[in-house]
């Protein structure tokens, strides 16, 4: 399994506490940054892990900031991603098994180093019920035709041009 993982500043630690955790758990893992603990913005470390999924390089992604808050609205933004705040294991859970979550955006501020792996693990081994709860089926195929709608206005050709000027800006 191919994992992305992205942090501002106030998510570093607790992204760097993850990232040895989840290799030993076989776990491939694309950092998308940021990569230390200075002050930055969480919306690119966001959209490039938001990249990597919607871009069918990684199957699913770990976000963390502050209170977890940030980085899932901006992430919530793209088409194909459905980020989960997860401050609890029924949360981590029940995001996967009923939202079909791709990406878990935990605060670095709200849970300690070692309920964040659990929360990891939890929501990792969860899979999505849709197939026998068809409720959730049919709320994630409504969020398909919006999503749809909203890809068919070309929000694909924006976040494209927005990765790749990021990337010649930090060339």
């Amino acid at each position: 399994m191919r994992i992305a993982v992205g942090s501002d500043h106030a998510g570093f630690a607790l992204k760097e506490y993850l990232k040895p955790r989840l290799k030993d758990a076989g776990v491939e893992i694309v950092d998308c940054g940021c990569n230390s603990a200075d002050r930055v913005d969480y919306l690119e470390y966001t959209l490039g892990v938001a990249w990597e999924l919607v871009s069918g390089h990684c199957e699913l992604g770990i976000v963390v900031c502050g209170n977890g808050y940030g980085m899932a609205m901006v992430a919530n933004r793209i088409p194909g991603i459905r980020a989960a705040i997860c401050h609890d294991a029924f949360t981590a859970r029940t995001s996967k098994e009923a939202g079909d979550s791709n990406i878990i955006s935990l605060g670095a501020r709200v849970v300690g180093p070692e309920l964040a792996w659990d929360l990891v693990q939890i929501w990792l081994k969860a899979e999505f019920k849709g197939k026998t709860v068809h409720r959730y089926a049919r709320r994630l195929e409504e969020l398909a035709k919006l999503e749809r709608l909203i890809a068919a206005a070309g929000w694909q050709d924006a976040l494209e041009k927005y990765m790749s000027n990021r990337a010649e800006q930090q060339a």
